[in-house]
């Protein structure tokens, strides 16, 4: 499951490192090219909100595979696509796989283990995208300057054969008993308010940190004017930086929550202004997207977490809910940042990712004095 998790992570976000090559090679602009993230996100919106319901009586594992199979389908497509549309299509197919995956990936770790044992089992899960932060954006830049945009997706298809492999062995089959909840009941939680906030303030967070991160390629070569090779190394950075904040994060949350919820989104709101007027200056960048990635990939066990403390009873509702909501905001942050970054260039990207950012901080705010409010 952790390798699949890797594959998975790799090929949602690989357009981030060859944007550039992809946008040249298929005759569109890189706000255009940028959004493949954004229809993954769209399409992984409406699986991780749908699959449960559609494949109600279906056999997890018989899922899985499927799902598997589907992102190896997804890297093929990307790889051999003789136009934008077809890129478009192949991009859509990893957003099922994305929604249908997450969805079930807590779910499956209670089928797995022992109870006691599902933390540590949804841990090493989360290992296989830690390991895809650090290595698949520096990787997907070298191997697309030797190989081609195109050789670097489909270096993911085999990954994803074996991830399948290694699952149709090991995973013992999970049969439902009854049906899965419809959607209708993740819904139903957003009906308290410090949920409502809390997941306003997530979309906000993942939306601004998208608006930026997915054109990150053009402005280092555009603005700070890197080779590839420099360019790999300062992605190596961020995915390095984002490993150690992940490391950290769990003794930075027991202090407190909310607290952590809320300074995340200002410190990189703070970072994403300073990056314009520091924008020339290589090691200076180096520094600011280090803290950045640091930050960013740690963000999200804190979220989960918000899910365990604000929803303790209905954490399965929860979960799905928050993918859809983070598939979503990534969609929009990414197509939002796509258009300003086409009409205006990337003072506007950057500027308005600030912005969301603060909102996202402004929003654990209230979600925070409303779960106060309630407790009492």
């Amino acid at each position: 499951m952790s390798l699949c998790v890797f594959a998975l992570i790799a090929s949602e976000f690989m357009p981030v490192s060859l944007l550039t090559p992809i946008a040249a090679d298929l005759h569109v602009s890189q706000g255009m090219a940028g959004q493949g993230i954004a229809i993954s996100g769209a399409f992984a919106v409406l699986a991780s909100l749908s699959v449960s319901r559609l494949a109600a009586g279906m056999d997890r594992k018989t899922l899985l595979l499927g799902l598997t199979a589907l992102m190896a389908v997804s890297g093929a497509v990307v790889a051999a696509a003789p136009s934008y549309p077809v890129y478009m299509g192949g991009r859509a197919l990893i957003g099922v796989v994305i929604g249908g995956f997450w969805s079930m990936s807590a779910a499956t770790a209670m089928r797995l283990v022992p109870s006691r044992e599902v933390p540590r089992a949804l841990a090493i899960f989360n290992g296989g995208n830690a390991l895809a932060t650090v290595i698949a954006a520096p990787l997907g830049s070298y191997l697309g300057s030797v190989m081609g945009w195109r050789g670097a997706f489909f270096c993911l298809v085999p990954v994803a054969v074996i991830a399948g492999g290694w699952q149709w062995i090991s995973l013992p089959a999970m049969r439902v008993q009854g049906g899965a909840p419809g959607s209708g009941h993740v819904f139903k939680v957003l009906k308290r308010r410090p949920v409502a906030l809390g997941m306003a303030a997530c979309s906000a967070f993942f939306m601004g940190q998208f608006a930026l991160f997915t054109y990150v390629r053009p402005f280092l070569e555009t603005v700070t004017h890197v080779n590839v090779s420099t360019l790999s190394l300062i992605l190596l950075v961020i995915g390095v930086a984002g490993f150690v904040g992940t490391a950290l994060i769990g003794a930075v949350l027991k202090r407190g929550l909310y607290k952590t919820l809320i300074t995340i989104p200002i410190l990189m709101a703070v970072i994403a202004v300073t990056l314009i007027p520091f924008g020339a200056r290589v090691l200076a960048i180096v520094a600011l997207l280090g803290v950045w990635g640091l930050l960013a990939t740690a963000a999200p066990v804190g979220w989960w977490s918000w899910i365990a403390e604000a929803m303790p009873h209905d954490a399965e509702a929860g979960g799905g809910l928050m993918v859809a909501v983070i598939q979503l905001a990534i969609a929009l942050g990414s197509t939002v940042g796509g258009l300003l970054f086409d009409a205006t260039g990337y003072q506007s990207t950057f500027i308005a990712s600030a912005a969301v950012l603060l909102l996202g901080a402004f929003l654990a705010w209230l979600a925070a004095r409303s779960q106060a409010r309630q407790a009492t």
